[in-house]
């Protein structure tokens, strides 16, 4: 059995899929490639510490849990906007 799309479905998947790829790739520069820079980021020192020690065991949480607030904010948003929003409980 399958199911046709709308474009209106079309359209909000393809706004998920656009906010996904933008934040996995934040997630990806966040996560690989400030270790693979960490001999020249050590140079750099912030509070005391090599940047590349400060970004590994403060700036990458920070930044995972900015990226988990944005995409809920903008998910209930989309939702709402395309009339699939759960239903809040009272």
């Amino acid at each position: 059995m399958a199911v046709q799309l709308t474009e209106k479905h079309r359209e909000y998947w393809r706004k998920n899929l656009a906010v996904t790829a933008v934040l996995m790739v934040i997630w990806f520069v966040f996560t690989f490639v400030q270790g693979w820079f960490a001999r020249e980021l050590n140079q750099i020192t912030f509070f005391g510490w090599p940047l590349s020690f400060y970004l590994s065991a403060q700036g990458s949480l920070i930044v995972y849990v900015l990226i988990i607030w944005y995409y809920a904010r903008y998910m209930n948003r989309l939702d709402h906007e395309y009339g699939v929003a759960e239903e809040e409980e009272k």
